[in-house]
C-alpha cells in the first residue's frame, strides 16, 4: 500500500500487514523472558535512579503494544524550574504554552530535561503507564507526541516492556507501572485514515465514516491497556491491518453492522501464541451473523500476521 506520512510521525503508522508472510519469526525476548537493565542504557535505571537498579532483572516481563495520548508532566519542583528557566531563554513572544513546551524541549540544548520530564501514556483519560526510551537515541520520538497544536484525534502508540510499579517519587506521586519502549508512533485518526488504501467500489464518504467507527470501536473496548496478549493483537490489527477497515465498509454497503470484536487463541497456537482476531457483522434485515478472522502472532513484542482476513466458521 503507498505510505502516507503521518503529520507528526516520519514512520507510517499503517502498513501493508497483507504482503506479510506467515512464517516470519522477530529476533526478540519470548514474553515471560527475564529482561536484563544494561548499564548506561536509557532504561528507566538510567532515566529514574530510584526506579530499579540499572544492573537488575525485571522478573516475569511482559511485552505491551498500547494505544492513547502521551502527556509530559513535570516529576518535582525542581525540574519546572529549571524549565521556567529555559523557556526565559527562548523567543517565545506571541505563543501558547503548548507551543512553548514543544519549542522548548525541541531544542537540542534542552535535550536534558526531556529525560528529567514524567512521560505518562493516558489510554482513555485514564494514567495507564509511565513511559522510558531503553535507547538514549529514542529520545526525540517523546518530544513528538507534543503537538503545537494539539487535537482530540491525536493518537499515540507505545511498543515497549512493561516493568515494575514506579514508586511515588518517580512521576509526584503517579503509581502505574514502567514501560520501556522500544518505538512510537505519533499520528491524528484522520491520518491513519488517509493511509489506508480505499477500494474502488466504496466511495471515500462511506469508507472514511467506516473506518473512523472501527478504530473508535477499537479504542473503546473495556480495559484494552494493550497488554495482554489479546489486546496487543488487536492494538496491531487496528493500527497495522487496514484490510479490517476494508471490510467493515464492504459489509455497511450489504447492509450490515459491526457487532462483536473477539479475540481467541488459535488451534494452531503450540509453542508460539497465534491468536484469532474475530470480527461479526450482522444483517439489519434479516439478523444473519457473518464472521471474518485473521491470525496474528503475539509471541514476541512485535505482533504480526499469519493468516489474512477470511470468513471464519464456528466450530
Amino acid at each position: 500500500m503507498d505510505h502516507a506520512e503521518a503529520e507528526h510521525q516520519r514512520a507510517d503508522p499503517v502498513r501493508a500487514a497483507d504482503s506479510a508472510p506467515a512464517n516470519a519469526t522477530l529476533a526478540v525476548p519470548s514474553t515471560g523472558a527475564s529482561v536484563t537493565l544494561q548499564q548506561g542504557a536509557a532504561t528507566p535505571g538510567a532515566y529514574c535512579p530510584t526506579c530499579v537498579n540499572p544492573n537488575q532483572a525485571w522478573p516475569t516481563a511482559s511485552f505491551v503494544y498500547t494505544i492513547g495520548r502521551i502527556e509530559p508532566r513535570f516529576p518535582s519542583l525542581s525540574v519546572e524550574k529549571e524549565f521556567a528557566q529555559a523557556t526565559g531563554r527562548a523567543e517565545t513572544a506571541g505563543l501558547t504554552d503548548r507551543q512553548v513546551l514543544h519549542e522548548v524541549l525541541s531544542k537540542p540544548e534542552n535535550r536534558y530535561l526531556v529525560s528529567q520530564f514524567c512521560w505518562v501514556m493516558t489510554i482513555e483519560r485514564q494514567d495507564t503507564y509511565i513511559l522510558v526510551p531503553r535507547n538514549p537515541a529514542d529520545l526525540h520520538l517523546l518530544v513528538e507526541t507534543v503537538r503545537p497544536i494539539p487535537d482530540s484525534a491525536d493518537v499515540d502508540v507505545a511498543i515497549g516492556v512493561r516493568g515494575p510499579i514506579a514508586p511515588p517519587e518517580t512521576c509526584n506521586g503517579l503509581i502505574v507501572p514502567i514501560v520501556a519502549f522500544d518505538q512510537i508512533y505519533s499520528f491524528d485518526r484522520e491520518s491513519l485514515i488517509k493511509s489506508i488504501p480505499r477500494p474502488e467500489k466504496i466511495s471515500e464518504k462511506e469508507f472514511r465514516a467506516a473506518a473512523q467507527e472501527l478504530f473508535d470501536r477499537i479504542m473503546q473496548i473495556a480495559d484494552n491497556a494493550g497488554a495482554t496478549d489479546e489486546h496487543r493483537a488487536l492494538n496491531y490489527c487496528a493500527i497495522r491491518y487496514p484490510a479490517i477497515y476494508a471490510t467493515l465498509a464492504e459489509c455497511h454497503g450489504h447492509n450490515s453492522s459491526l457487532t462483536a470484536i473477539e479475540v481467541h487463541p488459535s488451534r494452531l497456537s503450540s509453542v508460539r501464541k497465534i491468536l484469532d482476531v474475530i470480527f461479526s457483522y450482522t444483517n439489519r434485515e434479516t439478523d444473519v451473523t457473518e464472521k471474518f478472522f485473521c491470525r496474528v502472532d503475539a509471541t514476541e513484542e512485535f505482533p504480526f500476521l499469519v493468516t489474512k482476513l477470511s470468513h471464519y466458521f464456528d466450530r
